[in-house]
């Protein structure tokens, strides 16, 4: 059973920057794609970005270039640098990992971007 926990959300103000991590209490190396969902109040929960096992990155159009994904294998962590955010990027952000068709979550961490 993969365990994922993020950290490093917090208030900021738009225009600001944060950094997300997301540390595996397992090697990541294995896992097919690790990425972010995030869940605003009231709305669905929305993709906003992956990275593959072999470094392949994708993100939604409403975070392309401003957020950037990366993973360290050798820290089992996948970091996700958030820059000139909007109070639209407000919402719970979450970790998974996906792994020949398992997904496991984090419990999520809270983005709140003020105007």
């Amino acid at each position: 059973q993969v365990q994922l926990v993020e950290s490093g959300g917090g208030l900021v103000q738009a225009g600001g920057s944060l950094r997300l991590s997301c540390a595996a209490s397992g090697s990541i190396s294995s896992m097919n794609r690790m990425g972010w969902y995030r869940q605003a109040p009231g709305k669905e929960r929305e993709l906003v970005t992956f990275i593959t096992s072999g470094g392949t990155t994708n993100y939604a159009d409403s975070v392309k270039g401003r957020f950037t994904i990366s993973r360290d294998n050798a820290k089992n962590t996948v970091y996700l640098q958030m820059n000139s955010l909007k109070p639209e990027d407000t919402a719970v952000y979450l970790c998974y990992s996906l792994r020949m068709g398992q997904i496991h979550w984090g419990q999520g961490t809270q983005v709140t971007v003020s105007s």
